[in-house]
């Protein structure tokens, strides 16, 4: 596939803009284009009726997410297994990277027509999954094995864990909570059981989530083609919220049931079992021609995301204790602005994609200014709705000042979002680097951490006015 440089891309008007808004912004293989195309406004509906509810669903999804971590954190695994509760974060990056790229590719081929024909879809959709069986497996053992070294040296604080969602309780703007000084005495060093288990319990569920959550992507992406939908309205964003809920409910139950056989050869037989599976879908996927060179590709912005994701969750660690109900905002104002940039960078790279295969697009299209108001826009009522539920619920009780600076720098974190995921998918197209692959794990996880910096800065700014209730 030739692939034009940047300023090609800008004079043929492939930097994604024919792909912004609305399904008439290209054609999608034998489709007819609609009669209202050119129009704007017809284009803005159809955005917006696609990916709203997608993105409420989202923010639900983030909430059950954070509930369901601070309920399984207190299991009975989890407190045995320190390394349990450390891998939590890094795996759900990594996995929800691999679903995101997922649908990504998936949405670039149902608009490109790549899916119409069915022993293509069989090959490609097949291809995929075994793909992910792959990744998930790898992306797991590592985090264990950063979960395993975290152990080594992180000493173990006895502070309760911080319950997200506080009840019958007021937001202290001012008041900070001292965080508790580490023991004397380091933790012990974790030996070849702890690390048998905390493998075995990741790669099981990384596995068990991508054959679960990678079928049903596969699914929608099938079903929006099939039904005129945009996928790259839909996929990724649910991809996101859908692979956090799924592989940690995983994570909890599976190692629940493997903590009652720790001391057995169990946990171990299921890695190699896990690790047997992956290598005969190694196979498969090399026998693939449509995913053949995908498994040596995207390896490098997985875990760098991983790193920039250590950044975050040291920002969490920080503030969570500092602040009351910092846990639960935090959520929306990093997951909400990095589903809205998947979005973004999923119909970026369609267009891109269309443009390298000389796919028809239309000449007439809105600006990508209006694309980037349109989803601005889409976002400000969830976010008004998500601080209004945790207010009506008795979660959180935020002064009228702390609300409205918090939906301005959630308005700033949406933008940055759309900024960086066009600056980002157009600077990885110029150096021959696929954005369906490279641009989504860095994207999310730089607004995991700019998200939460920005909220860090609000509860600062409400503290100096000295702001109180």
């Amino acid at each position: 596939m030739i692939r034009r440089t940047l300023t090609d891309d800008i004079e043929h008007r492939s930097d994604g803009s024919a792909a912004l808004l609305g399904s008439g912004g290209r054609t999608r293989g034998n489709e007819r284009i609609p009669s209202d195309a050119g129009r704007v406004w017809p284009q803005v509906g159809s955005i917006v009726i696609e990916c709203a509810p997608t993105l409420l669903m989202t923010t639900i999804s983030l909430l059950f997410t954070g509930e369901l971590l601070d309920r399984v954190s207190r299991w009975r695994a989890m407190r045995s297994i320190d390394e349990l509760i450390m891998i939590v974060p890094v795996v759900l990056n990594l996995k929800g990277n691999l679903e995101m790229n997922l649908s990504a590719r998936m949405g670039t081929a149902a608009n490109m027509g790549e899916l119409d024909d069915r022993s293509a879809q069989r090959k490609i959709v097949g291809g995929n999954l075994a793909l992910l069986q792959v990744q998930a497996t790898a992306v797991a053992f590592v985090a264990a094995c950063v979960a395993m070294l975290l152990g080594l040296f992180v000493p173990e604080l006895s502070s309760d864990p911080v319950d997200p969602f506080p009840q019958n309780s007021t937001l202290s703007l001012t008041a900070r909570v001292p965080r508790p000084p580490p023991p004397l005495g380091g933790k012990p060093k974790s030996g070849l059981i702890e690390f048998t288990m905390v493998a075995s319990s990741a790669m099981m569920s990384a596995c068990l989530s991508s054959i679960t959550l990678g079928s049903f992507m596969c699914f929608l992406v099938i079903m929006c083609r099939r039904y005129g939908r945009d996928p790259d309205n839909i996929a990724p964003p649910i991809a996101s919220c859908l692979g956090d809920l799924i592989t940690l409910s995983l994570l909890g139950a599976i190692s629940s049931v493997l903590i009652n056989v720790v001391n057995t050869p169990i946990p171990l037989i299921c890695v190699i079992l896990t690790i047997l599976s992956a290598t005969s879908c190694v196979f498969l996927v090399k026998r693939n021609d449509s995913v053949r060179d995908l498994i040596y590709q995207g390896w490098i912005p997985l875990f760098g995301a991983m790193v920039i994701s250590c950044a975050t969750g040291i920002v969490l660690d920080m503030f969570a204790s500092r602040y009351q109900g910092f846990p639960i905002l935090a959520i929306v104002i990093s997951g909400l602005p990095g589903s809205v940039g998947s979005i973004f960078v999923s119909r970026l790279s369609t267009a891109l994609h269309a443009a390298s295969a000389n796919t028809s697009l239309q000449k007439s299209y809105p600006s990508p200014k209006l694309v980037m108001v349109t989803l601005l826009v889409i976002t400000i009522p969830i976010e008004i709705l998500f601080l209004c539920t945790l207010r009506a619920f008795g979660w959180l009780k935020l002064p009228i000042i702390f609300a409205i600076l918090s939906v301005l720098f959630f308005c700033c974190a949406v933008f940055t979002s759309l900024v960086v995921a066009r600056l980002l998918t157009n600077f990885l197209w110029s150096r021959d680097l696929d954005p369906d692959t490279y641009a989504l794990p860095i994207h999310s996880a730089l607004m995991d951490l700019v998200g939460q910096l920005l909220l860090v800065l609000c509860f600062e700014i409400v503290s100096l006015l000295g702001m109180n209730l």
